[in-house]
């Protein structure tokens, strides 16, 4: 696929965006904590939390390395990266119209941490993930912090788009694109990131995460 650049069918991959940045919170009385790793595993979106979608990497979850801050955090001196603990990711494809999402966790030993990265690695690299004509689009009241672009992956057009949000100690990257137009468009991106920071939430609470698409 020419938008391959966006999604890896690795865990490795990353890349991933709300828009309007912004602290309203949705999260009621929801907690800030450090996620374990298996804390973060389980916040990453399974194949039961993904109808209609089929997995193509499984939900992971390592400590944060020399490897994973230059994939995470690709400028200098894998700046936003700093008291990272974790990084998780899971990749899912929609057959019917072969759009893909690549989801991303950085989990933060505190909440200064991932509040003090989130700016870092925004302007610095996720902000330029869906290409130089992309534009900004609302992603609601999703998480602490948001911002989220819709342009273009590939080089024929091909629709893609990266939302960045933070919940408390974590950054969440969801990045979701397609082979051809109207294979994905801002409402499925908008629920797709509001699933992913809401698993995150639920982890935070010390929950199991159980939110799903149409939840």
């Amino acid at each position: 696929m020419r938008n391959s650049r966006w999604c890896a069918a690795t865990a490795v991959a990353l890349l991933l965006t709300g828009c309007g940045g912004g602290t309203e919170d949705d999260s009621g009385n929801g907690k800030a904590v450090p996620l374990t790793k298996e804390q973060v595993r389980k916040a990453l979106p399974d194949g039961e939390a993904m109808a209609g979608w089929k997995q193509s990497a499984r939900p992971m979850a390592v400590e944060m390395n020399e490897l994973y801050r230059g994939l995470d955090c690709p400028i200098k001196d894998n700046a936003g990266c700093e008291n990272a603990r974790f990084h998780g990711a899971s990749t899912f494809r929609h057959d019917a119209d072969a759009a893909n999402v690549t989801f991303l966790i950085i989990a933060y030993d505190s909440e200064p941490a991932a509040r003090k990265a989130y700016d870092v690695l925004w302007d610095g690299y996720y902000g330029g993930r869906a290409g130089q004509r992309a534009k900004t689009f609302a992603l609601g009241p999703i998480g602490d912090e948001r911002n989220a672009r819709f342009g273009t992956s590939g080089f024929q057009g091909e629709p893609g788009a990266v939302a960045q949000i933070r919940v408390g100690t974590t950054l969440l990257w969801t990045l979701a694109a397609s082979p051809r137009k109207g294979g994905i468009d801002e409402d499925g991106v908008r629920d797709l990131a509001k699933l992913l920071a809401e698993r995150s939430r639920q982890a935070q609470n010390g929950d199991q995460p159980s939110a799903a698409l149409g939840d």
